[in-house]
């Protein structure tokens, strides 16, 4: 090569370089690039220099020969300190804006000087007026759009969010934080604040937040050039900063009082005072008086007699956002000629569908199909279940008609204790309650929420309640003795959150605006401080001689064949009704393995099956309790 190839090589360069810079970027878009990172001139020729390479064919051999050196086809910080003259040293530096907001990358492990440059890719489309997010955030966070109609006390809390941003420019605006356990909510406010303020919105889970150092500082900085270059918002989501693990708290600290852009944080929990100002609004799911009116406009179809009546109904049970409520209305305008009480059956079954909680793993829903009269219990217990469903139906007139739940929500809570020996019926009466008020019925398996893990257990409640909180559907807490018992005697740190763990339950018991029931096969287990907060306390007693007869005789359905049961000689049998039941069961399979499906069952077949039941339980069968069952 000689000295006039390389200097037409120079030449040729720098008119490409003057065409990119005069006619085929997007010059508005290279000025906010310079002025919001405050690239100087020498910089962006660089920047520029890069670009080239991806665009023009020739650029490579030209770069190559301007260099004297054949094998760098590419530019380099010394092609450009040699053919631009307002070179200067400082752009080549790691906090210089080039490689600070990582516009440019420079390839490791050679001379600094002479090491390829290649253009950010993300930076590459934005001169070329193409935006999208960096791939490198892509899979951390996701778009969030406005897609939920916000009642009146959620949109003064937007009119307070855009105040707050039009007041406070970085790096001096606070973060929001917004709490309350319904992130759907929280994420309609910020989505709706952001889509008012001509700004993307974006949320992170906490969890994904990066925690290793060289990852930490790239997704910082990738974030802050996307909100310089887009205005976009983010929206941290922190399910439960207590139970994130050290270096995760410490990785959402540091980034939450480093980020110098606008920050919204949805949380269940208050986070505790940071380097940089925090604002906290506390957001509460619609008000019952919202969720009414909200009911009246889309069942405004009605009269107003009509409409009254089912709009109490639903409200007294069902928390639905006003979507929701929308949706469950279009049912009601599609069939305007249903009869009332249809329609408002109707409506309330959508509205159960609409709430119904996903726990499948820490509960099982059961289908109730229970009646009162399928329950074999003294009249006593039996106004008892009538009294809680009472209070069920009429809490909402209660508590916030009657003005009760003023006074604050502890002890709004219907709570009750059912104790008895397994196979007692409390399983049922929990399916008599549900199928009375056509709600769900959730078993919470214990075995699963209960964990070794300090802090866990009160996290799994917490989810158990937040999710069912919608429909108000009944919880039972089966067997409850896995959490509760006596624990008045401390002997170490895991028995002291033991009781902080039955407290932490307690009190969402309380709160809760559905039933939650616990089953006990051992009630003086309970310690009496813990018996004083539930409402209602219900002893499944064994049943008595009288009582197992009505088992019996209610065990078989209609349509199952039997032939020549004595009842009075079968209540002799001194077993509750769970067991009679699995006795009744294998019954009718004995029956019909021996003859087909129209073989009747006989005592034959159930003193079979009750012999096979004790077998199982190891227990020894008295003559008196199957005397002269079978001549």
């Amino acid at each position: 090569m000689t000295n006039l190839d390389v200097t037409s090589a120079r030449e040729k360069l720098l008119n490409l370089h003057a065409q990119l810079l005069s006619q085929q970027v997007q010059q508005s878009n290279l000025e906010r690039l310079c002025q919001q990172f405050q690239l100087s001139n020498f910089e962006r020729d660089i920047l520029l220099l890069c670009l080239g390479q991806e665009i023009k064919p020739q650029w490579a051999n030209l770069c190559a020969i301007a260099q004297n050196n054949p094998k760098q086809t590419y530019p380099t910080f010394n092609l450009a300190l040699t053919i631009f003259e307002n070179r200067h040293m400082g752009a080549l530096t790691p906090n210089a804006p080039l490689r600070y907001w990582q516009f440019i990358e420079v390839e490791k492990g050679r001379i600094l000087t002479q090491s390829p440059l290649k253009i950010d890719e993300w930076v590459f489309h934005y001169l070329f007026n193409s935006f999208f997010l960096d791939k490198r955030l892509e899979h951390l966070v996701e778009s969030v759009i406005s897609q939920y109609t916000l009642v009146q006390s959620h949109q003064q809390l937007v009119q307070q969010l855009l105040q707050i941003w039009q007041e406070n420019k970085p790096p001096n605006i606070p973060i929001v934080q917004l709490c309350g356990q319904n992130f759907r909510q929280l994420r309609a406010i910020a989505a709706t604040s952001c889509e008012k303020e001509g700004r993307k919105l974006y949320a992170i889970a906490s969890h994904l937040l990066p925690t290793d150092t060289e990852e930490f500082t790239t997704f910082l900085r990738l974030w802050e050039r996307e909100f310089l270059l887009q205005g976009s918002v983010l929206l941290i989501e922190i399910d439960d900063i207590y139970g994130e693990n050290a270096a995760k708290q410490q990785a959402i600290s540091l980034f939450i009082n480093r980020l110098q852009t606008p920050i919204i944080i949805a949380t269940r929990d208050r986070l505790p005072p940071r380097r940089r100002s925090l604002l906290t609004f506390e957001v509460e799911s619609a008000t019952l008086e919202e969720q009414r009116e909200n009911w009246h406009i889309v069942l405004d179809h009605l009269e107003t007699s009509d409409r009254d009546p089912i709009v109490k109904a639903i409200t007294a049970q069902f928390n639905l956002n006003l979507n929701t409520i929308e949706s469950v209305g279009a049912i009601a305008k599609s069939n305007p000629n249903l009869p009332q009480q249809e329609l408002q059956k109707q409506l309330w079954e959508s509205c159960r569908i609409q709430a119904r909680p996903q726990l499948a793993d820490l509960a099982q829903r059961i289908e109730s199909k229970a009646i009162l009269d399928d329950l074999i219990l003294p009249q006593k217990q039996k106004e008892i279940l009538q009294e809680i469903v009472g209070q069920i139906r009429y809490r909402t007139t209660v508590y916030y008609d009657f003005g009760f739940a003023s006074k604050g929500a502890r002890g709004l809570g219907i709570t009750a204790l059912f104790a008895g020996q397994s196979g007692t019926g409390k399983t049922m009466a929990a399916e008599v309650l549900a199928k009375e008020l056509a709600v769900d019925l959730y078993r919470i398996d214990l075995s699963r929420v209960v964990s070794k893990y300090i802090g866990e257990t009160e996290k799994n409640l917490r989810r158990i309640f937040d999710a069912a909180e919608t429909g108000g559907a009944i919880l039972l807490f089966d067997e409850a003795d896995a959490l509760f018992g006596k624990r008045s005697e401390v002997k170490d740190s895991r028995d002291r959150y033991a009781n902080l763990e039955v407290s932490y339950l307690l009190q969402r018991m309380e709160e809760y605006q559905g039933l939650a029931i616990l089953t006990t096969n051992l009630k003086d287990a309970i310690d009496n401080a813990f018996l004083r907060r539930i409402r209602f306390i219900v002893d499944f007693p064994f049943p008595l001689k009288k009582q197992r007869r009505a088992i019996w005789q209610r065990v078989f359905p209609p349509q199952t064949p039997t032939l020549g049961l004595d009842y009075r000689k079968l209540a002799q049998l001194d077993k509750a009704g769970g067991i009679i039941r699995n006795i009744a069961i294998n019954a009718v399979f004995l029956a019909m393995n021996e003859g087909g499906d129209r073989n009747p069952v006989t005592m034959q077949h159930i003193l079979k099956a009750t012999r096979n039941e004790y077998d199982k339980l190891h227990e020894v069968l008295t003559d008196a309790e199957i005397k002269d069952w079978v001549e």
